[in-house]
């Protein structure tokens, strides 16, 4: 029945995705930006309906009272494709950083360039984001917009070892704008490089915001501790559920020491 429901959810997410985003080409592209944003909005919403009664997982994401006014910085835990569209809805004009690669694809690289996206070229990193940091300020100078990043750059297995880049701490110093740290274990659930797609309920939840202004470590120190221990609390969480996801070998080794450091 998991092969049966994950293998239809797969070709559903996909087709899906193929006939909005050619139903909606003349109404996406002749709309205005901030009226076109409905049509990526509208297909997470479905996305995650599809998830719900197709593979029995449902999406439970918390904290909105966090989100500031304006601009501010998204900074999600990477674990899954699902931490790519789920959080969509709940912001206003969001702006993503990503593959030039991205922008040359039919019909999908389009809508990215219609939403004014930051590709990226990742030849030379120290140039990269030099590019990044200015293409950004002078995004967010036109519109008050919620720049997402994963901070660890990758996706990563849920309970593997925190690897933030040093990237995330540069655009923090330089756009001066409140970052938003956000936990999840999606991962359990629509692990990467699987095509399985195990029931329950994802947890995500968007954490207090870390103001502007502290020094880079602190500010550092912060995102990862704060971040790292709501990871730690929905991943307990997840395995005291009634009917707990598999749990990858990261995962267990993070719960076993949670249980050493918290004995009974």
């Amino acid at each position: 029945m998991l092969l049966i429901r994950s293998l239809a959810f797969n070709l559903v997410f996909y087709v899906n995705l193929i006939v909005q985003m050619v139903l909606w080409t003349p109404y996406y592209f002749l709309s205005p930006r901030h009226r076109a944003w409905f049509v990526p909005k509208f297909w997470s919403r479905t996305s995650m309906w599809l998830y719900d009664k197709i593979a029995g997982t449902k999406s439970e994401i918390t904290g909105q009272e966090n989100l500031p006014e304006g601009s501010f910085i998204l900074a999600p835990k990477h674990q899954s494709f699902w931490d790519t569209i789920a959080f969509l809805p709940f912001l206003h004009d969001p702006v993503y950083i990503l593959k030039r690669e991205l922008t040359w694809i039919p019909f999908f690289g389009w809508y990215i360039l219609k939403m004014r996206m930051i590709p990226v070229d990742r030849g030379s990193r120290s140039k990269a984001l030099k590019a990044v940091v200015a293409a950004t300020k002078q995004e967010l100078a036109r519109n008050p917009r919620q720049l997402i990043i994963y901070p660890e750059g990758t996706r990563r297995a849920p309970g593997d070892e925190p690897a933030y880049k040093y990237g995330i701490v540069e655009i923090y110093a330089q756009l001066g704008i409140p970052v938003v740290p956000v936990a999840h274990v999606a991962g359990l659930y629509w692990p990467r490089r699987k095509f399985l797609r195990y029931p329950g309920t994802i947890k995500a939840r968007f954490l207090p915001p870390i103001p502007p202004g502290l020094d880079k470590g602190e500010f550092m120190e912060r995102l990862i501790g704060e971040t790292e221990a709501a990871c730690d609390q929905l991943l307990v969480d997840a395995s005291q559920a009634p009917n707990p996801p598999p749990m990858p070998p990261t995962a267990v080794k993070r719960l076993r020491e949670l249980a050493s450091d918290n004995p009974a």
